[in-house]
């Protein structure tokens, strides 16, 4: 039995309790028939200490949000102290907070399970979204005295067993057919009882003609021996074919020793059949343990758990959820909500080992646990691997993840037609308009010789390398980053100018404050106040802002706005080192081509080969002649020109 408190706004007086039944029918115990409303500061008052859920509604009465607390005063009163809890919803949601209802349950376990069957039911939209990739057929196996075995998308939970879900639809249903057959499982619908039997009330069909069934609707095989074929049959769909196997050669060698050559080739062919099924069948440990692993994958307010469903050591399916409205909350959280919800269906079947990507707190992993054994009535280990194969399983989950979670955003992509990064970027920055168009420059020089910059563009976040530039720095003598930054700036924005083309939405600059202070400088002269610029220092990899040394940004690893400024600023230095190294190539040909017996051939033959002056100048004659057009000889001359130069 739960306490339900029901707590309406605007008003005073009195409160009384409802008793509710889990089944969500309510009633009054004592009191009117109408429940006296009060005001937010009364509910709060009346808060009491126990463990329990609250729901938040909204000036419709519509829930908004639900969450769960060891006790209830101190987590449901902390929302109205004035602070933040770090989400970015937490002002928005209090503003919007008109109503209160709280359900009291017996401890922290209950009121796990409870919150995660009131979001699933009434999906709040200050709760995280999930969105389950599909529905999932169960193999159903029915309690009659010979049982039936079929999949269905609908478990009802009465008068059958059910396993799953399974996720490999499709090879699910050709082993299913084919352990049919190896296991003489029935396909008919006949409802077959021991009267019936026995009153030969059935006939045999072809089904048994064709050696598919042994005939249980006339008695023909013992119950025993019908309900040993349908256990291999399940053990073998849950990666278990191991049994099957051996039960299969066992019978083979049995009806061989008796003579039965025909019905021993006919469960030969069976045992073949079986033995094609186990190897399609990835196995991913060298223990037989049943595990569940977890990966997770995030950027920005967007995620994917992927599920890795192994029993007996092999790989059987895998499952997937999307996740959204996630920004502010932590892995950890996120993944103590999602374990409640995926594993609380009555059919889903809890192994003796779940490995998860990350750390549970004590505080969160306890409620969780507890849940987890008491539904599974036994042990559950539940941890985060930190070295071994494990580690290797939830890497291969993560990567699930994020593939998963990449289709996804390219899908809402593709729905909203803009990229999410640029849609996060604007905000991030406070731009009036998405950065459609992104230009990035960079420096790059080796101890002040043949200094050069680049210039890169991105349109819509994807690369216009038609529009890359390259620029040889002229006003520089020396190492002065400061002042060739100021020199590329504000030759590319005179030309845009002089050429009236239009003008980027960002420019960023690969450094720090300095750069980015000398770039604003040379806009700002330009009469270009408008153009938004920001920096990425490398070392933090932070946004940084003109003005103050202070003036930065910070934004977490999954940010998708600081992967794109990465990317963009990863590409302008990509492009920078690699006309300044083609440069430096030039260079040192130029002076091979000035040694006697050297022609330009020859120059690019030794640089391809060689990289650089200083790894020819350290090699052998024997290593010089692997350089078409030289010998031994021809190299030692070269080396006594290139010593003797020095």
């Amino acid at each position: 039995m739960l306490t339900l408190w029901s707590i309406r706004a605007n008003s005073l007086n009195l409160l009384y309790s409802f008793m509710v039944k889990i089944s969500g029918n309510t009633g009054p115990v004592n009191g009117p028939s109408e429940t006296p409303a009060l005001s937010l500061k009364d509910k709060l008052d009346l808060l009491p200490q126990d463990s329990g859920c609250y729901l938040f509604k909204d000036e419709r009465g519509k829930i908004i949000y639900v969450g769960k607390a060891k006790v209830l005063r101190n987590r449901v009163r902390s929302y109205f102290t004035g602070g933040s809890d770090g989400r970015y919803q937490y002002e928005k949601l209090i503003a919007r907070i008109r109503d209160l209802e709280i359900i009291v349950t017996a401890d922290e376990v209950e009121a796990l399970v409870l919150e995660a069957n009131l979001i699933q039911r009434h999906r709040p939209r200050f709760n995280i979204d999930v969105r389950h990739d599909r529905s999932y057929p169960y193999l159903k196996v029915t309690t009659e005295p010979f049982p039936r075995v079929f999949l269905t998308r609908f478990p009802e939970g009465k008068g059958a067993k059910y396993y799953g879900p399974l996720t490999d639809v499709t090879r699910v249903r050709d082993t299913l057919n084919a352990l049919r057959q190896a296991c003489k499982i029935r396909t008919c619908n006949l409802k077959i009882t021991s009267n019936s039997i026995k009153n030969r009330k059935h006939k045999i069909c072809l089904e048994y003609h064709i050696g598919n069934c042994d005939g249980p609707c006339e008695g023909l095989v013992e119950k025993d021996e019908y309900l040993e074929g349908l256990d291999k049959l399940v053990k073998t769909l849950h990666g278990k074919g191991e049994e099957l196997i051996e039960w299969l050669e066992a019978h083979m060698k049995a009806l061989s020793k008796e003579m039965k050559y025909e019905e021993a080739a006919r469960v030969r062919d069976q045992l073949i059949s079986a033995q094609k099924l186990a190897t399609k069948q990835q196995k991913l440990t060298a223990d037989l343990n049943d595990r569940d692993v977890f990966g997770f994958a995030r950027e920005d307010n967007d995620g994917c758990i992927a599920i890795l469903r192994i029993r007996n050591g092999r790989l059987v399916g895998r499952e997937h959820s999307t996740l959204t409205r996630l920004e502010g909350i932590s892995g950890h959280e996120i993944l103590s909500r999602y374990l409640t919800e995926y594993y609380m269906p009555e059919m889903r079947v809890i192994p003796k080992q779940i490995l998860l990507p990350v750390s549970l707190p004590a505080e969160v992993r306890e409620p969780v646990y507890t849940f987890l054994r008491r539904k599974r009535d036994g042990a559950v280990e539940m941890r985060k691997p930190e070295r071994g194969d494990y580690t290797r399983l939830i890497s291969l989950a993560n990567r699930n993840a994020s593939m998963l979670l990449q289709e996804f955003r390219l899908a809402k992509e593709k729905r909203d037609r803009l990229p999410q990064s640029l849609q996060s970027l604007q905000a991030v920055l406070d731009l009036p308009d998405p950065p459609m168009v992104i230009e990035c420059f960079d420096n790059s020089n080796l101890f002040g010789t043949h200094p050069v910059a680049s210039m890169v563009q991105f349109k819509n976040a994807r690369p216009m390398k038609r529009e890359y530039r390259h620029y040889r720095i002229k006003t520089v003598v020396g190492i002065d980053d400061f002042a060739s930054m100021r020199e590329v700036v504000g030759r590319r924005y005179k030309r845009l100018r002089a050429e009236e083309k239009d003008m980027p939405d960002l420019v960023l600059i690969d450094g720090g404050i300095g750069q980015v202070n000398a770039s604003r400088e040379v806009l700002d002269r330009m009469n270009l106040r408008h153009l938004p610029l920001v920096g990425l220092a490398k070392r933090f990899e932070e946004i940084v802002l003109p003005g103050d040394r202070d003036n930065v940004i910070t934004l977490p690893k999954s940010s998708s706005a600081l992967k794109l400024l990465m990317q963009i600023r990863d590409e302008a230095h990509r492009f920078a080192i690699t006309f300044h190294r083609r440069l430096r190539s030039q260079t040192v040909a130029t002076s091979l081509v000035t040694l006697p017996g050297i022609g330009e051939a020859k120059a690019k033959a030794l640089l391809k080969h060689f990289g650089s002056l200083k790894r020819l100048k350290e090699a052998t004659p024997k290593q010089i002649a692997e350089v078409p057009g030289f010998s031994e000889e021809s190299g030692k001359k070269l080396l006594e020109i290139l010593h003797g130069s020095e």
